[in-house]
This record gives structure tokens, sequence and C-alpha cells, in this order.
């Protein structure tokens, strides 16, 4: 057997070496896709190699970037589809148009990172068009280590799977048919552009800095927290720091915001999904120059007496309408972003027995919980979100993050299958 390199030792595990590798450049935690699936991945690439050593694999795959890069296309599964979370995308188009209308601005910066087959910086790039905004005024720069996905993004063809969403309007204006699929148009394509980068190499995010093409306005970075050790999540946190201006936006997973360090703050009610850091506002009322009692009594001594007249008899008001789940959850968000999630909490659960179990709200609740750090109760309410609604993959990621915070990688990696499973559904015709 070929002698590990010095700089590269390999534990005896068999697939120990194959793991530290996707550690090292991915930060994958592995429990978090298992053990089967990188055995698959290993197994295809020694296949294609003529091997049938794993660890003499992992020797080469450790000391050949190309070979390294091989086994990361077979390990990652770029999952994604346009406008995935429609309120995401209506937010940040708010949120860049507003920017774009100050004078003399400078183009909005925009970076999806990871960005799979390009769906997600595409959707950004349809909804700031149809917002009216023109493409000189904005710029979106994707990246991902799979070069397979960029490729798929910059030929720009998609399947059925890529179109999911109950409203596809945007697929008439922006695609036609070419090849079986569908063909993005080029003014839409001409707005994006790709690169083969990593979030975790200091070197690419230094490289974005001195060419002038950071720091960013927004920055999407969702659902890659979820899937790291916590080493790696910090190092992808650091450098998102460096690349988002003080002002940014962050877009994350809806599972990701709790597991944040470092000052970040709901950007806007009910947001979720939206961090921003920064000097929070902050409401001021001028105080009153006497109190209301010495206003009042200086009041009625100055104004001379009156003769009373009886008040006009008036019909009673119409009782408001009760609120609506909507309501609630706004009225909730709103709380929750002044960090008061007693309060929150409180009024979910005051309107939950008027309404009835909802998914939605009980997974509010969840996330309320875990950001006030009662990990229990977060648990107990994102089960109680399953057993309304078993396909609610939010639910099943927010599950495993807990498992795996607790050192639970067998029922994270079960809720992560469960999560994966649900994905495949959905790509189902």
């Amino acid at each position: 057997m070929k002698r590990p390199h010095p700089i590269h030792p390999l534990p005896s595990h068999p697939l120990a070496g194959a793991e530290a590798i996707l550690e090292r450049w991915l930060g994958l935690d592995p429990s978090t896709i298992g053990s089967a699936a990188i055995e698959r991945a290993v197994r295809q690439r020694m296949k294609a190699l003529g091997l049938d050593d794993a660890a003499v694999f992992a020797d080469r795959a450790a000391n050949d970037a190309a070979e390294r890069d091989r086994l990361v296309e077979e390990v990652i599964v770029p999952e994604s589809w346009f406008f995935r979370d429609p309120q995401v995308f209506q937010f940040v188009r708010r949120f860049v148009a507003t920017l774009a209308a100050l004078p003399g601005r400078q183009p909005v910066r925009i970076l999806s990172a990871p960005c799979a087959a390009g769906e997600e910086p595409y959707s950004l790039a349809m909804a700031l068009l149809d917002a009216g905004l023109a493409p000189e005024q904005f710029s979106i720069d994707a990246i991902d280590v799979s070069h397979a996905a960029l490729a798929r993004a910059r030929q720009g063809v998609y399947s059925a799977n890529a179109f999911r969403n109950a409203d596809l309007s945007f697929r008439d204006r922006w695609f036609r048919s070419d090849r079986g699929g569908s063909l993005l148009d080029e003014a839409v394509r001409g707005c994006v552009h790709f690169a083969w980068a990593n979030l975790l190499d200091d070197a690419f995010v230094a490289e974005n800095l001195g060419s002038g093409r950071g720091p960013y306005d927004v920055i999407f970075c969702r659902n890659l927290l979820i899937y790291l050790t916590p080493a790696a999540r910090t190092r992808v946190e650091h450098s998102i720091d460096r690349l988002l201006r003080p002002d940014g936006l962050l877009l994350l997973g809806a599972a990701e915001p709790p597991i944040m360090k470092g000052d970040w703050i709901p950007a806007a009610d009910t947001s979720v999904f939206a961090l921003r850091r920064g000097v929070r506002e902050i409401v001021r009322t001028a105080a009153p120059a006497t109190s209301p009692r010495v206003t009042a009594r200086h009041t009625a001594a100055a104004r001379p007496a009156a003769t009373k007249k009886p008040a006009p008899v008036t019909a009673p008001e119409a009782p408001a309408p009760l609120p609506t789940l909507d309501d609630v959850l706004r009225e909730a968000g709103q709380l929750a972003n002044a960090r008061r999630f007693r309060e929150a909490l409180a009024h979910c659960d005051e309107h939950l027995k008027r309404l009835g179990p909802e998914p939605s709200l009980f997974f509010l609740m969840g996330m309320l919980h875990q950001s006030a750090g009662d990990l229990d109760r977060a648990e107990g309410c994102f089960h109680k979100t399953l057993y309304l609604d078993a396909a609610h993959e939010e639910a099943l990621l927010a599950l495993a993050l807990l498992a795996a915070q607790r050192g639970d990688t067998a029922m994270a990696a079960t809720y992560r299958q469960s999560a994966a499973r649900v994905l495949a559904r959905k790509e189902s015709p």
C-alpha cells in the first residue's frame, strides 16, 4: 500500500481520510449527510481510478486538488429552485430598490454563496428587473465549489424541477423552450457573474476585497451553516463579516439565524431570514416640560369657566376584528425583533387557543424559544410543527441542528435524511 504523505496522516477508519478532506476543504460535518453518502462518493471515485483501498484514495485526494474537487462533486448535491421562499426575494427587492434610488449611488453589490446551479442569483436578477431596475444599478456575484453546478448555471437551461412555485408567471417572461428544458433570457444571465470559490478560503476574501468587487450590500448564504462543523461555521461567519458592508443585509436559511454569533439583529418585522448589524433604530420621544397633572391644572386655571354641555350621544363602536394568523405572526415578529421573546411567546400562545393548531405558528414559537435559549421547548414546538405538517423541511433542519448541538449525531442524521426525502418528493414531477 502506498505510504501516506507525511503532512496528511490518514486515520485507521476506512472513510476517515476522505471525511477529513471534506471537513478540511468544505468544513463539512460528516454527520449532517451521513457516512453512507460519503462512502458512495468514495467508492464511485475509487472505481473511476481503479483503486481498491480507501486509504490510498484518500492520500491521493489529499495531495491532488483535481481529485479532491471530483470527490466534492460526488458528495455535494446542489439543490435549489427559482424563487425558493418568495418572501425573501420580495424583501430584498425592496431593500435593493431603496438603495439604488439614492442620488449618486454606486451599483448595489450582491453576493450569492453558495449559488448551486444559479437558481438563487437568477431569481434575484429577475426580481430586480421586474421591479424596474436597470442592469447597471446592481451587480450580482455568485460562487460555488462545484464546477458542474457552475457550468449548468452559465448554460442557463433548467428542467421542470427548478419551477416549483405556484406563481410561475416569471417563466413566461424570462424563459423560452429549448432542448427539452427552459432557457433563461440573456438579459437575466448577463446580470450574474459566476466564479468557482470557497467562503472558507481566506485568499478568496482577500482577492475579492482587493479587486473592488466587495464589500457587498447584500449577501445570500442560505442553508450552508447547518452543514458545517462549529470551527468551519466560525470561519464562514468571519468571511461574511469581512465581505459585508457595515450597513449590509445578510440572508440565511430559516433555521440559521439563532446560530449566528456576533451582534446580528433581525433586519425587519417578522424577518426570520434577514439579519443586519450596526446601530439599532431607537425611537426617541421628547419629555414633556411639565407633568400631565401640572399642565392640566394650569390649563384649567387659565381658561374662563364655561357652561357644561351634555355629551353627544354616539353609537357604540363596532368591535375590532380578531387578528388573523398573519396578524399574529407579524405582531410576534415585531416583539421578537425588539428581543421581547417572552411577550412574543405569550402573544402566540394567547392566539393559539383561538386559532387552533397551526404549523407556522408552532414553528415561529420554536424559533422564539430557540432565540431565548430554551432549547427543550423549542424542540417540542418543532415536533408539533411536524405533527401538523410532516413535510415541513425547515422544522426538520431545525431539529437536526438541535440534535447536533447536544451531540446526538445519529438523530441529527435521521432528521437530515428526512429533510432530504422531503426535497426528493418535491423534485418528483
